[in-house]
């Protein structure tokens, strides 16, 4: 035979053990079935599976995956992340997926995760300081700028579809107020320029879909500004240069002292990961910058290192998840079950914010 004979038939031969992927057996399966196979993996595996064909991503997308999800008890939460990088007027969304085609790795913890870009169009502008999850929603509410921008509006990214809607607007226009969820509901407080006792507070209730004040009546002490916020043993603690208490279920407030009323376990462990280090995790450089984001039942550490390579010109983003557990009332122990560099990003980017949604 030939030395081109030979060249034709190799060819051919290569072209029929390697079917496109919309022409493979798997893609060729009807819709019903696919959803229900879908339906059982976890959502780390959607970003790579999108990539198979454009039936694959218009059923990742569908509404009718994740009822079937939330039919058969497969929901999860699902772990975002919003960056700002350098002359780019749009915020990045990024999601924790497997990494794709994964080999065997002896790296110890290492679960082959990376943060996969997320194709969002027409994102919200502002600085995002009002972020918090419900759900399947992420909820980016009112103003936030060196502007000092106040608005009332409410923007929603449905996770599930990644777009965007708009929500009821707020009873007052704030700027980076606090966001906290609790019972199902969205309370928010602060950033206001009339800080009377109907204005400072107002809580969101999801299912009506409607905004009320919330009362409170030592307004005088509250602040527009406000440094942090958290909720901690169904209170909402929020705190400018002093502090504030609200139980939603006993309708109380109180004045409280900063330090004297957050969780003391919580701060030790925090203070372990930033500070003091947590076995499995590297010591954190003093330049760098460190995240602590809810993650479901476990935490998520994220935090970034110059890339020596690129001439420090760029940087990676970590990402631990630690499991949690509470001894006694005093103290918060974890667990990092895994560990990887899941994003290489400019080195004066902006973080956003990362929180999980369940889907």
């Amino acid at each position: 035979m030939s030395s081109p004979e030979k060249k034709r038939k190799k060819k051919k031969t290569t072209s029929t053990n390697n079917p496109s992927p919309e022409s493979s057996p798997i893609a060729s399966l009807p819709d019903d079935l696919l959803l229900s196979i879908f339906a059982r993996l976890s959502r780390l595996y959607y970003p790579s599976l999108s990539l198979v064909s454009k039936t694959f991503r218009s059923l990742l997308a569908s509404p009718e995956l994740y009822k079937t999800r939330s039919f058969l008890g497969r929901t999860e939460s699902c772990f975002y992340m919003c960056l700002v990088f350098p002359s780019e007027p749009n915020r990045r969304w990024f999601t924790l997926c497997r990494k794709p085609n994964r080999t065997s790795t002896k790296k110890k913890k290492s679960n082959g995760h990376v943060m996969a870009a997320i194709p969002i169009p027409h994102s919200p502008p502002g600085q995002w300081l009002g972020l918090v999850a419900v759900g399947s929603d992420i909820y980016n509410i009112g103003g936030g700028s060196i502007y000092e921008e106040y608005s009332s509006s409410v923007s929603i990214l449905d996770c599930r579809s990644h777009t965007w809607r708009e929500g009821p607007s707020m009873l007052v226009k704030r700027n980076c107020p606090a966001a906290n969820v609790f019972d199902g509901k969205i309370y928010i407080a602060g950033g206001c320029e009339d800080n009377s006792s109907s204005n400072w507070m107002e809580v969101f209730d999801i299912k009506t879909q409607t905004w009320k004040p919330v009362m409170n009546p030592i307004a005088e002490r509250c602040e527009s500004i406000i440094c942090k916020s958290a909720v901690i043993d169904e209170a909402i603690c929020v705190f400018g240069h002093k502090g504030v208490a609200y139980n939603p279920k006993e309708d109380r407030w109180e004045a409280i002292a900063e330090l004297n009323y957050l969780d003391l376990g919580w701060i030790w462990f925090t203070y372990s990961v930033i500070d003091k280090g947590l076995k499995g995790l590297p010591k954190f450089a003093d330049h760098c910058r460190v995240k602590l984001a809810d993650y479901g039942a476990k935490m998520a550490v994220l935090w970034d290192k110059y890339l020596p390579s690129s001439g420090y010109q760029n940087k990676t983003i970590w990402c631990a998840v630690i499991a949690l557990e509470r001894r006694n009332t005093q103290e918060m122990w974890g667990k990092v079950e895994c560990l990887d560099a899941v994003l290489t990003v400019p080195k004066s980017y902006e973080f956003v914010g990362a929180l999980s949604a369940t889907l």
